[in-house]
């Protein structure tokens, strides 16, 4: 039995490196990160230490971690020439890492490569993190297909996380994480509902930050004309930056073997009570068997 934490970021010294080296959004000048229409940022080395981070997986009693690229900052939108020395940079250097350490691959989605995608995921990856903004509607289904087709095919799973925020720089510093990555996390969750489920059967999805909690909008849902089916069971939410009242106001809505961990660290912490309050039976759901079921497909 190992406890998981699936929602982590780690940046490795050949993805720093690959981004020391660019003159342009995104890049890295020493450890302050520029991107397009953002503050420049100060990212604290020690953060990504693996060392330091390796100790601290294992005080927090965890036996997989799976790390991901940071998707806001918009690597994955790059045209391919651009986006591609960094996407094997970072799928180089997440390979490398030690245990307890695994990943999430990651793909260009503005110039789409499945035999790219499908080189990285035989890494031993394990899924494929797509950004949210590209997975918000119809087109953008269109336009991913062959990759979720691909992990359909693989059995693997899909984490959506956000992507980009548009007007990052116009609010305070807190305005990205609170405004457009919850808007790109709802879109995505109702998008997946109404075009990613009926074109893609089979595949398992786990949406960050709990999905935005778009899953509490059911009733609205279906006061406008949606339908009341069941919980899908292969749907998943992460608890990343939430706490007890919103984990336990998603549970009622979508059930308890719907919520998996995640702590997005080092941009946040674990939880202190990995049940959320929910007790021991809960702890052991998030932590262990709903994330099995999650990468696996089985119970």
């Amino acid at each position: 039995m190992t406890n998981v934490d699936v929602h982590q970021h780690l940046w490795i010294p050949s993805l720093v490196t690959a981004l020391r080296s660019r003159r342009e959004p995104p890049f890295l000048d020493g450890w302050t990160l520029f991107l397009d229409g953002e503050p420049p940022y100060e990212i604290p080395p020690a953060d990504h230490d693996v060392a330091r981070r390796t100790e601290l997986a294992a005080t927090d009693g965890l036996g997989k971690v799976l790390v991901s690229l940071s998707a806001p900052i918009g690597v994955e939108w790059l045209p391919s020439a651009k986006a591609r020395p960094l996407l094997d940079a970072y799928h180089e250097g997440t390979a490398a890492l030690p245990e307890p350490f695994g990943g999430w691959a990651a793909a260009c989605v503005r110039d789409i490569d499945p035999s790219a995608t499908a080189r990285d995921l035989d890494r031993g990856f394990a899924g494929l993190q797509l950004p949210a903004n590209a997975l918000a509607d119809a087109t953008g289904y269109a336009r991913c297909a062959p990759l979720l087709e691909l992990l359909e095919e693989r059995d693997l799973p899909l984490f959506v996380h956000p992507g980009p925020a548009a007007g990052g720089s116009e609010g305070p510093g807190w305005w990205p994480a609170m405004v457009p990555y919850v808007q790109q996390m709802h879109a995505a969750w109702f998008a997946f509902r109404a075009f990613g489920r009926p074109r893609h059967p089979h595949l398992r999805v786990c949406f960050a930050l709990l999905a935005g909690l778009a899953p509490l909008h059911a009733e609205r849902f279906a006061a406008r004309g949606g339908s009341q089916e069941e919980v899908d069971p292969g749907v998943f939410v992460e608890t990343s930056s939430y706490g007890p009242r919103a984990v336990d106001a998603i549970v009622r809505a979508l059930g308890v073997d719907a919520v998996v961990q995640g702590s997005d660290r080092p941009y946040a912490e674990p939880p202190q009570h990995p049940g959320f309050g929910l007790g021991g039976a809960a702890a052991y759901a998030f932590r262990i068997a709903n994330p099995r079921r999650l990468l696996t497909g089985k119970d």
